[in-house]
């Protein structure tokens, strides 16, 4: 189980985690691969040239039907480790092309919290790819819409406690700066569930940090959210 929790918290922090102007789940096609609909660690290491086994021992992946669209997949190794002697499948500086990322509908989105959006999309303080909602210390946290929790927990520095929730495969939705967890990974939740409370947020302020992926990338929440 620790291993198992260790996985996830570094494939939420590959997810979230980005420099500059870059969106946090940007990727680029010779260091990370968005893993889409019907890929296996098997047809990711093909397009790329990887042996699968390498791709699973890089990024801590146990079971490698616990890949899931959305999922960031290191291309290279990391620190300290190589490639297997045994990898066959010739490194090629071009990539075979992929189908189009399938779109689901997006869901019927409720605000998270009630509040005021003191930042918008994109702008400071915080990561830029969410909103921030204020609002009182131990306030409820609501599930934007139904869902599946894919990640809850603490392992992510800036985040303080976090929920991420996959609606489908192609939206998921991210509420940082808890001051505790109400629900588990792998819990199947409902639109309006309380799964945490408000906790402070920058300039220690009690904030949500609320967002919206859309095919692994951050979209407005305000494109989806209902008008207030």
């Amino acid at each position: 189980m620790a291993r198992i929790r260790c996985f996830v918290a570094m494939a939420v922090l590959l997810l979230l985690v980005a420099c500059g102007p870059k969106t946090r789940w940007d990727h680029t096609p010779t260091e990370q691969h968005i893993v889409r609909t019907g890929e296996t660690l098997f047809t990711i290491g093909w397009r790329y040239g990887e042996d699968p086994r390498d791709l699973a021992r890089w990024n801590k992946i146990k079971d490698a039907s616990r890949i899931y669209p959305g999922q960031v997949i290191l291309l290279q190794p990391p620190a300290g480790e190589r490639r297997s002697s045994s990898t066959s499948a010739p490194k090629t500086t071009t990539t075979r092309p992929l189908p189009p990322i399938p779109t689901q509908p997006a869901p019927p989105w409720g605000w998270p919290v009630k509040g005021k959006v003191t930042v918008e999309f994109g702008k400071r303080p915080g990561t830029g790819t969410g909103i921030l909602i204020d609002g009182t210390a131990g306030q409820s946290i609501n599930a934007a819409a139904n869902g599946t929790v894919v990640y809850s927990g603490s392992g992510l520095i800036g985040y303080g406690e976090l929920i991420i929730v996959k609606h489908n495969d192609t939206y998921l939705s991210a509420y940082g700066y808890n001051a505790s967890l109400l629900v588990r990974e792998g819990q199947a939740i409902k639109k309006g569930q309380k799964i945490a409370t408000m906790g402070e947020g920058p300039g220690g302020k009690p904030r949500l940090h609320f967002e919206i992926r859309r095919n692994g990338k951050p979209v407005n929440p305000r494109q989806y959210l209902p008008a207030r």
